[in-house]
Order: structure tokens, then sequence, then C-alpha cells
């Protein structure tokens, strides 16, 4: 897919990686829907940002683990552009809580943000990816989707449920939509990780460093030009899974 002249919507857009996956959409032509939930400064930066490039954005507000939210958001996508070309589910919430100590509140939150989420975005999308015959959704799972790890326990089992989601919406959407994931391995350290934590990340990569989001924009971009590549998960962790 050639971006120029393409809109992209990219939840969680305005902070993190989600941020440079928004530039770098807008840097290849794109036109932006920036969604944010509580960012709204970072938000209105990032859109001015796109538009000092030449390209049309536009922040919006809304929480994709409400339905109501979702179809506000995706009606202003309508308004203002008439068509979307790709959706990147990268909104995420992440939560250390030791398995027995999940509260169905906490539950509810993460499964809403990281699995709701992506779900009802690409029902809601579905009409305007499709009107062209060539819709992609991109969705960031990772690691913890794959491994098992008890301190993030929700959290992993919301990730494995994006990567089936992935492949359920590929078979249902085929073949004017592809669907695929991204499992980024550490990339962006945690902001509340200590020198000596992210260290330890590092020595447990085979390739022996962390990540950048760069590595996750060009895994972004390899799918989105990939127009026989769907249903897939590609994995971007520096060898992390063969530890």
């Amino acid at each position: 897919m050639e971006l120029k002249g393409k809109v992209a919507l990219v939840t969680g857009g305005a902070r993190r990686l989600g941020r440079e996956l928004s530039l770098a959409l807008g840097q290849a032509g794109a036109d932006l829907v920036v969604n944010y939930n509580r960012s709204a400064g970072p938000a209105q930066e990032l859109c001015e940002q796109l538009e000092a490039l030449g390209r049309r954005a536009v922040p919006v507000q809304a929480d994709v683990s409400s339905s109501d939210d979702v179809a506000r958001l995706i009606e202003v996508t309508t308004e203002v552009f008439g068509h979307l070309d790709v959706l990147v589910n990268n909104a995420s919430t992440f939560e250390n809580v030791p398995l027995l100590d999940i509260t169905e509140e906490s539950w509810d939150r993460v499964m809403g943000v990281n699995l709701k989420g992506p779900f009802l975005m690409s029902q809601a999308a579905e009409p305007l990816l499709r009107m062209h015959r060539r819709g992609l959704i991109l969705n960031l799972t990772d690691l913890a989707g794959i491994e098992t790890w008890p301190a993030y326990g929700h959290h992993g089992v919301s990730k494995a449920g994006v990567i089936h989601l992935t492949r359920v919406l590929a078979r249902a959407f085929a073949p004017d939509i592809r669907v695929n994931a991204i499992a980024p391995g550490t990339v962006l350290p945690p902001e509340d990780y200590t020198p000596a934590q992210v260290e330890s990340l590092r020595g447990r990569t085979p390739l022996q460093r962390i990540g950048t989001p760069a590595d996750v924009v060009r895994a972004m971009m390899y799918l989105i030009e990939a127009d026989y590549v769907t249903g897939q998960v590609l994995v971007v962790d520096g060898g992390r899974l063969l530890v």
C-alpha cells in the first residue's frame, strides 16, 4: 500500500510508541486521526507537528473500551476524511499485579482497553476500511501474549486474545481488509524501571540491546507494503523468545 493520500487512525497515538507510529505514518504521506484518552496536550502537539509536514491531522479523545466513544471516533473520522485506509490498534494498559491479587475491576479494565478495544475499533471501522477494498488493520500485542508472565497475568491473557483476534479478523475481513499484528519486545522500557532493571532486560536478549520504536516502525511499514501477508504476528524482540 502506498501511503500518500491515505488516511490512518492510531489509537493511543499521542505518546510513547503510538506517537512514533503516528509520526512515521505522517512522514510517509498519510493523513492522521490521532486518538488519545487523557493525553490531550501531546495529541495536539503531535497534530501540529504533522500539519507542519503538510499532512492533515485531527486529535480525537475516546476511550476505546467504550462502544459509544468508539462510534464517535469513527464518526469524526468519517466527517473529516470520508474514508479510512489503515487502523493501528495501539492503545494499551500495562498493569503489574500478582495473579491472585487481580481484582474484577482490574481484570475488566485491562481486558477492556487491550482486547475489547481492538475488537470494537475493528468492528466499527470495517465499513470505512472496506470502502476502497484495500484496508489494513495492525494490532499491537507483545511477548506477554506468547510467553507466560505470572506478574502480568491479565495483561498476558489480553494480549494472547489480540493474537487470536488478529487471525479471526483476517479470515472474516478477507479479501478486502488485511489484518496483522506486531509483537514488540522491549523497545520502550516501562517509565518506572530503574537502570538496573533496564540492563537486566538487555542481558536477556540475544542481540544484547534494547529495541527502539524505530524497530517497530520498520515492522509496521513492512506490513503496510506486504500486500500478500495477512493473519500474521511479526515478533520484533531481538531474539528474546529464543531464550
